[in-house]
């Protein structure tokens, strides 16, 4: 590799690092996350809207249960077979659960952060997954599934949150 080549794949690494984060919190294409959450207890949490098949606590229990996969797999550095079927990754999440469902998401948000900046994230992990790979796809699951929060909280009468949202 020329030192041309190799200073371009350092840039790169350092442009992926610095948006990784903005990509599990939101903020600039879409609602923040703390955004996203804020202003909710249980009861409005577990509600779910007619027509719509999950709510929030629902949505924010099932991107826990891939976000705590991922980071498995990345921090144990060995591939994980996946669920054999997908409402294996819907936990049941009430109006009780809402306060431990919420704190887990950012516990394992917090996990994430120390991965962002690693030097490897071309290594395979996950079968043919690189770290970066899954990095990327844990963030995209993360966005995908807050935008149906926000939708969930529109049909509740629960947005914009107290702090606003993108409402201008």
């Amino acid at each position: 590799m020329t030192d041309t080549q190799a200073d371009r794949n350092g840039r790169a690494q350092l442009a992926f690092a610095r948006l990784l984060p903005k990509l599990f919190r939101g903020g600039q294409a879409f609602v923040g996350v703390e955004a996203a959450l804020s202003g909710l207890d249980g009861a409005v949490a577990a509600r779910r809207p007619e027509g719509l098949p999950h709510s929030v606590a629902e949505l924010v229990a099932h991107v826990n249960w891939w976000n705590r996969w991922m980071l498995d797999v990345i921090e144990g550095g060995q591939a994980m077979p996946y669920p054999k079927h997908a409402a294996d990754t819907w936990p049941a999440a009430g109006e009780a659960d809402w306060g431990r469902v919420k704190a887990e998401f950012y516990e394992l948000l917090a996990r994430i952060d120390t991965h962002t900046a690693r030097p490897d994230l071309a290594n395979p992990v996950n079968h043919d997954e690189t770290i970066g790979e899954l990095l990327a796809d844990f963030a995209l699951h993360t966005a995908h599934h807050f935008g149906q929060v926000v939708t969930v909280r529109q049909a509740l009468g629960a947005w914009p949150p107290p702090g606003g949202g993108d409402t201008w």
